[in-house]
């Protein structure tokens, strides 16, 4: 087991500052991803780690011992790097490449060993490589020399494994394969891991911390949970996000949204009237499409609810699982009086929501253009007992409510305005 120390770090490229005041410990066992913008200094710092960049100012250290006052094959017998390029230069077979990582182990013109060569052998089954081992290295696709450059970092039998971008070229089941057999190696072998990772939803299902860098700095370090945040997203990344939890990982799941647009009529404002997840392609579009959106009434348990707070969405809300409150309807009417167009989604209804419904009535009576999602008969979405829903429905005909099958037909209808 080994421990990696960043105290304060400071990176350049000739004048240019790259990296200030860079502080992290990385302890056995632990797996670190690291996440940020292009340029934001995230391969720096794995080029400063691995000996390749030596700090401005700041030091590195390995079980207390400062990389830089090592020499190389000191530190390869504890760490072990897997670069964002791999260019090997001679047309070595695939098996000659993973051997290189034996040599850190090795005397001077010393040859390898069986052990060597079975230490090589076990790391190319490890990544699914050994059918390839007579293969030139040149001849591969990318992807597959990527799996041989893993297995040549794995046969140094690193302490700490540093990645950059170790997906890239990957398809999707080597990539799961191969980020499986780094967390177990940094489980069960208490290897360190260190990884630059461009894949959010990747980075939250497989690390343990995240660092988050900005501009060359820290933006946030620590627990998965705490550190991936939509707040965060937006700040690093400059993109409106949504986190749901991976029901299978039950890791933070990042939906990334697209640019908000400026709306021709800044003063255009959509009041939606939602619920069970019946509203949320509606708050992205119409957010997306640069209008003013609200939403009432939601329980704060649902699903909407939720889509509202990661979009920063106001709405008019209620304790979980209660029927709404006159408190709320008022509110919600007075939201609705303001909007320009009113929109009622396919949402079923009950005695606890049945009162959204009365407020969409008195949208039309105000005169506010409506729009009614129908995609489901109304029939089958009232569980009221006293077909209450079916008859609010008809007055909303009757007052001259739009119905339309469907959110694609909406869209066509309202955004061409």
């Amino acid at each position: 087991m080994a421990t990696l120390n960043v105290n304060g770090i400071e990176c350049r490229y000739g004048s240019i500052k790259i990296l200030s005041n860079i502080n992290m410990d990385i302890k056995p066992g632990c797996f670190i991803g690291i996440l940020g913008p292009n340029g934001s200094g995230k391969t720096t710092l794995l080029r400063s780690i691995s000996r390749v960049l030596k700090p401005h100012c700041g030091s590195i250290l390995i079980d207390k011992e400062d990389i830089y006052s090592l020499k190389p094959k000191q530190v390869a017998q504890k760490m072990a790097v897997v670069p964002q390029y791999n260019d090997v230069g001679f047309n070595f077979s695939a098996m000659d490449v993973v051997l290189m990582g034996r040599n850190p182990h090795l005397g001077d013109f010393q040859m390898e060993s069986p052990k060597d060569v079975e230490i090589a052998k076990n790391a190319m089954e490890l990544t699914n490589t050994w059918i390839l081992a007579d293969r030139p290295i040149n001849e591969l696709s990318g992807g597959e020399a990527q799996r041989v450059i893993i297995a040549r970092a794995l046969a140094q039998e690193p302490k700490i494994l540093l990645l950059d971008e170790p997906m890239s070229h990957l398809d999707i089941i080597n990539q799961i394969e191969l980020m499986d057999l780094v967390k177990t190696l940094c489980t069960k072998n208490s290897i360190a891991v260190l990884a630059v990772i461009h894949d959010l939803n990747m980075a939250s299902r497989y690390c343990d911390s995240i660092l988050l860098i900005k501009e060359g700095t820290i933006f946030a370090l620590g627990p998965v949970k705490e550190v991936m945040t939509p707040e965060n997203i937006l700040n690093v990344f400059g993109v409106d996000s949504i986190i749901r939890k991976n029901p299978v990982t039950n890791s933070p799941y990042v939906i990334p949204l697209s640019p908000k647009k400026l709306s021709k009529d800044k003063n255009s404002s959509i009041h939606i009237i939602c619920g069970a997840g019946t509203g949320t392609p509606l708050l992205k579009t119409f957010r997306d499409e640069g209008y003013n959106v609200s939403v009432g009434v939601l329980n704060v348990a649902d699903s909407d609810f939720e889509t509202c707070e990661s979009l920063k969405i106001f709405s008019v809300s209620d304790p979980p699982f209660s029927a709404i409150t006159d408190k709320a309807y008022e509110a919600n009417l007075a939201m609705i009086k303001n909007a320009n167009i009113v929109i009622l989604t396919n949402v079923p209804f009950g005695l606890g929501n049945i009162k959204n419904l009365e407020a969409t009535i008195e949208a039309t009576k105000h005169g506010i253009p409506t729009y009614v999602i129908n995609e489901t008969p109304i029939t089958e979405r009232d569980f009221t007992h006293e077909k209450t829903a079916v008859n609010f429905m008809q007055q909303l005909k009757e007052y001259g409510a739009i119905f339309v099958k469907n959110p694609t037909e909406l869209f066509s209808m309202v955004l061409k305005k």
